[in-house]
C-alpha cells in the first residue's frame, strides 16, 4: 500500500466521525456570497506561522470586499475553522463547509496542511470539491487527469529539489562540477519532509553529486547527532527541510558544530523571519528558497497598507509582521482564490460559483504577466497557468533569499524549474495510483 493510500485509510475513520460535527446550515444569511472556509491553526505548535499568514489571507479578501466591492460584485464570506494543524480536526472543518454555509456557496477549500491535503484525496474526488494547496500539495496531483479535484498550485517539493541543485550548480561552476559534491538533506521526518527523497535520488544519478539523507524526528528540538553526522560525512551543502522549531534549532546547532551557515539552504517552510530570527547571530548569511517573497514595496502590499492596515482593519495584531514571508504568502494564496473566481465568473456569470464551477476555474487559471501587473503583484508572484494536464502550473519558479540579521535580501530573480525533468516520473506515479484505485484518467477535450 502506498504512503498516499495509507494516509487516506488512517483518515477514513475520522471522516465518518466528522459528519456528526456538521450541523444543518441556517437559511440564506450568506445568500449571494462566495464562501471562503479559512482553515486556521491559531493554536498548537505551528500557530506562529499561521498568524501572519492568516492575516495576509484575510486582509486581501477584506480589500477585495471593501475597496473593490467584491469579485465583480460578489462578496466573499470568510468563515474560520480551527484545525490546530491536526488531520482529524481538519476533516471536521472540511465536512462542515464542503457544501457551503448559510446559503454561501463553496467553490474550493484550502486545507493549509500537506497531511490534510493527502487525507482528503479520495473524499474530495467523491464529493467533487476542489482542494487547493499552494506550495504544499502533492506533486503526483499535478496530473489532473487522475486528480481532478487536487490543485498543488504554484510550487511543489520536486521542483524545489531541482531549483536547489541548480542553484548549487551555479555556485560551483556548472552542473558538470557537481560530480563529487556532497549535498545533505536534513528533513522533518514526515510525509512532507520525505517528499524530496525521490527527486534528489534522480538528480544525484543525473549529475553525480553525493545524496545524503538525514531525518529529524518531530518536533526537531534535538539535532546534535544529525549535525555531527553531517560533519563526519563532509557535506558541502545542506538542504534544510524543516518546519516550526526545527529550523532555528538546526541553524544554531550547525553553528555549534562549525558548519557554515551560508552553505545551508532552507526549504520554503524554513525561510520565514520566524525561522531565522530566533537563531540570533548564527543565522546571519542563512539562505532559503522563497516562493512568497517578503517586503512591502509591491503595489498590492502598499494598497493593503493604505486601505486595510492603516485603516485599522487588519487581522494583524503585530504590525511588524506586515510584509513578512508568511504575511505575503497569505496574500498570494488569497490572490489565487480571487483570480479563480474571476476566471469562473467569466464563463458562468458574475455570481457565486459552485464547487464544480470552481474546479473548472482552477483548471483554467491564467495569471499572466499582464494580469500580475494589473494586480500590483510584479515580483511578488510568477505567472500561473493551469490545465487538465497540469494542476500545478506550467512554470514553477522560486527565488533564493539570504538573512542579513534583520531581514531577507533577495539574491536571485525567479529561478525556473524544468517542467519536463520529472514529467514522466509524475505521470507514471499517477498512472499507478489510478490503476490501484480503479480510476479512468480524464482526457482533455480541448486537445
Amino acid at each position: 500500500m502506498s504512503l498516499l493510500s495509507r494516509t487516506i485509510a488512517l483518515a477514513a475513520g475520522a471522516v465518518l466521525s466528522a459528519a456528526v460535527f456538521s450541523g444543518p446550515a441556517m437559511a440564506q444569511d450568506g445568500a449571494g456570497q462566495q464562501l471562503y472556509p479559512l482553515f486556521t491553526y491559531r493554536t498548537g505548535p505551528y500557530a506562529p506561522s499561521f498568524i501572519p499568514f492568516g492575516a495576509g489571507n484575510i486582509d486581501y479578501l477584506r480589500y477585495v470586499n471593501e475597496v473593490e466591492g467584491g469579485v465583480n460584485g460578489v462578496k466573499i464570506l470568510i468563515q474560520e475553522c480551527e484545525t490546530a494543524y491536526t488531520i482529524e480536526r481538519g476533516i471536521e472543518c472540511y465536512e462542515r463547509y464542503k457544501n457551503g454555509f448559510n446559503g454561501a456557496l463553496t467553490a474550493a477549500i484550502y486545507p493549509h496542511s500537506s497531511g490534510l491535503d493527502v487525507a482528503l484525496t479520495d473524499k474530495a474526488r467523491l464529493d467533487k470539491v476542489p482542494i487547493v494547496s499552494p506550495g504544499g500539495g502533492q506533486n503526483i496531483a499535478t496530473d489532473g487527469r487522475v486528480f481532478p479535484y487536487q490543485f498543488p498550485l504554484i510550487f511543489d517539493y520536486w521542483s524545489e529539489a531541482e531549483i536547489i541543485v541548480d542553484y548549487i550548480a551555479g555556485q560551483v561552476g556548472g552542473h558538470d562540477k557537481l560530480k563529487g559534491v556532497k549535498i545533505a538533506t536534513l528533513y522533518h521526518d514526515s510525509g512532507y519532509g520525505r517528499d524530496t527523497i525521490e527527486p534528489l535520488a534522480i538528480l544525484s544519478k543525473k549529475y553525480g553529486f553525493e545524496d545524503i539523507q538525514i531525518p529529524v524526528p518531530h518536533p526537531g528540538e534535538q539535532q546534535q547527532a544529525q549535525w555531527q553526522q553531517i560533519r563526519r560525512a563532509g557535506a558541502d551543502w545542506v538542504f534544510l527541510r524543516g518546519w516550526g522549531v526545527m529550523t532555528p534549532v538546526a541553524i544554531k546547532t550547525a553553528a555549534r558544530v562549525g558548519f557554515p551557515v551560508d552553505r545551508i539552504i532552507g526549504d520554503i517552510w524554513s525561510g520565514s523571519e520566524d525561522d531565522a530570527r530566533p537563531a540570533g547571530a548564527a543565522a546571519n548569511g542563512y539562505l532559503a528558497v522563497s516562493v512568497f517573497p517578503p517586503g512591502t514595496d509591491y503595489g498590492i502590499i502598499r494598497k493593503l497598507k493604505e486601505h486595510i492596515v492603516d485603516a485599522g482593519k487588519s487581522d494583524l495584531k503585530d504590525n511588524s509582521k506586515f510584509g513578512t514571508v508568511y504575511y505575503n504568502y497569505g496574500v498570494i494564496e488569497a490572490i489565487t482564490f480571487v483570480e479563480a473566481l474571476r476566471t469562473g465568473q467569466a464563463r458562468f456569470g458574475n455570481r457565486p460559483l459552485t464547487a464544480e464551477e470552481g474546479q473548472w476555474a482552477l483548471e483554467n487559471l491564467n495569471i499572466d504577466d499582464k494580469r500580475i501587473a494589473e494586480l500590483g503583484a510584479e515580483g511578488l508572484i510568477s505567472p500561473l497557468k493551469t490545465s487538465i494536464d497540469n494542476h500545478k502550473g506550467e512554470q514553477v519558479a522560486a527565488k533564493i533569499i539570504q538573512w542579513n540579521g534583520e531581514s531577507w535580501n533577495t539574491l536571485t530573480d525567479w529561478l525556473k524549474a524544468d517542467p519536463t525533468l520529472f514529467a514522466d516520473a509524475i505521470k507514471a506515479k499517477a498512472a499507478a495510483y489510478a490503476a490501484e484505485k480503479g480510476i479512468t484518467p480524464r482526457v482533455d477535450a480541448s486537445n
